[in-house]
């Protein structure tokens, strides 16, 4: 590879030391992978991949000739001063668009670096004898840059739509799909066409390629509504690691391809994964919602008013009290409350009057994979204690008490009924089977981030309390010690 017959330019020999690093950190991003799989061995998982990536990172500055050490220091510093401070400044509710918005950075990158690599090829190494770019470093950098493109792009839209500055409803254009075929077809061809041409005629290619690429990022993400989100956010992941693999080829860096294949692939196998758990076709979610249908996509309204019953915190405290088995569902309206802790004190007082408690958690809970998962971790539940919805979904039917904590969605039994519904087939938990239903909202007014009424409201067996989430668990707290 071209970097590892820099590090040894007399010779243009691999150096078998880089090399070896390389695959240290490679090894240490499996591991990470590895470690990230489950929440007890996540903070490990963490460790692995910060120490692969300063092995990485280091190796690459050794072995290649750096123009300013010095400048390249003050940038490491600086980016490492605004990460840190927005990991610690940053909530955990905004967590899911931080990652979209590195996710767009990473793809920004992506097309930095080929744009780099295209105006000053020699700083490279990728100009063959006859002074041009060769054809296969030209379909490396093109595709680099593509990738790249659309997820900058479509992490805007990602991040739009997680933070509220965008409808997360689906926002279908017409002829969307003879439009996205159309600008994919483009960015082929454009690839093609650069990869052949002579070097006078590669500029308005490489230009065109780009702007396609950016277009088609905000074509893909548009239309797929909230509910879809989460399957959004581990798809980009993807997309930002073969991103950094196709220009890790552009820069002979082995690191960087393994290092991509490795996200890459984790993230398109996050993202079949999540679409399994929500009755979603892959390849219809990665072609920006190709199978949607236009008169469906969770208008945001709110059907007609029904009857509904609502209770205080003396009443949920005292039914609680009663019960011998309670489910607690968290959902995202506990992320914005920042309930998990008085939820899990809750849960406490409870086991010490007698009463079992689990939570039970949805693959798509919260804004992204895991979000309710580190939630409760950072409130220090018992992980023996959290289970997926394949676990514990059977349980409802002998549960005493299902306890919903800002979670909509995925207790709506709309998913199973209503074929007209943006959430039909998404998988839900079966509270409508469990003796007494809790749930608390905000209010009646709103609907769930997919934008559908819930029938669980108007249930028999429901309760709402109605206020906010934190609020109403510390009161039930004060009055189960009473």
């Amino acid at each position: 590879m071209r970097a590892l017959e820099a590090a040894d330019p007399a010779h243009g020999a691999v150096n078998p030391w880089v090399a070896l690093a390389y695959l240290i950190a490679g090894v240490c991003f499996i591991l990470a992978l590895r470690g990230l799989s489950h929440p007890t061995t996540s903070r490990a998982g963490n460790r692995y991949g910060m120490v692969g990536m300063l092995i990485a990172v280091v190796t690459t500055l050794v072995t290649h000739d750096v123009a300013n050490i010095v400048e390249i220091g003050i940038a490491i510093l600086l980016g490492g001063i605004i990460g840190f401070t927005i990991a610690r400044r940053i909530a955990m509710t905004a967590m899911p668009e931080l990652v979209a918005a590195f996710h767009s950075l990473v793809g920004l990158a992506a097309v930095l670096v080929g744009w780099a690599a295209y105006l000053n090829p020699g700083a490279f190494g990728i100009l063959e004898a006859s002074g041009d770019i060769s054809a296969v470093s030209r379909i490396e950098m093109g595709l680099g840059i593509a990738i790249g493109a659309i997820t900058f792009s479509g992490s805007v839209i990602a991040f739009a739509k997680l933070s509220g500055k965008m409808s997360g409803s689906p926002i279908l254009l017409p002829g969307r799909h003879v439009i996205n075929l159309g600008t994919l077809a483009a960015i082929i061809v454009l690839t093609g066409l650069f990869a052949t041409a002579a070097a006078s005629g590669t500029m308005p290619l490489i230009v065109a390629l780009t702007i396609a690429a950016f277009i088609i990022g905000f074509l893909l993400i548009i239309p797929i509504g909230g509910a879809d989100m989460p399957v959004v956010v581990s798809m980009l992941n993807s997309y930002s690691g073969w991103a950094a693999a196709a220009m890790g080829f552009t820069l002979g860096n082995t690191a960087m391809i393994i290092t991509g294949a490795l996200v890459g692939s984790s993230g398109a196998i996050l993202s079949y994964i999540m679409c399994r758990a929500m009755n979603r076709s892959f390849l219809s979610v990665i072609a920006g919602g190709f199978g949607a249908d236009d008169s469906a996509g969770g208008g945001g309204e709110a059907r007609e008013q029904r009857p509904y019953k609502q209770g205080s915190a003396e009443d949920a405290a005292f039914m609680l009290k009663q019960a011998e088995k309670v489910i607690v569902i968290p959902g995202y309206g506990m992320a914005v409350a920042q309930a998990q802790h008085a939820l899990r004190e809750m849960g406490d007082l409870l086991e010490e009057q007698g009463v079992e408690v689990k939570y039970a958690i949805h693959p798509v809970a919260g804004r992204m994979p895991g979000h309710m998962n580190v939630l409760l971790a950072e409130a220090n539940v018992s992980y023996d204690k959290v289970f997926e919805l394949e676990d514990i979904n059977s349980e409802f039917a002998q549960c005493d008490v299902a306890f919903i904590i800002g979670a909509n969605d995925v207790v709506n039994p709309a998913a199973k009924t209503d074929k007209s519904s943006p959430i039909y087939g998404m998988p839900v938990f079966d509270v409508d089977k469990a003796k007494q239903v809790f749930f608390i909202k905000r209010s009646m007014g709103g609907v769930g981030y997919a934008g559908v009424d819930n029938d669980v409201f108007y249930m028999d067996q429901t309760m709402m309390l109605l206020s906010d989430a934190k609020k109403m668990v510390e009161e039930i707290n004060k009055a189960l010690g009473d």
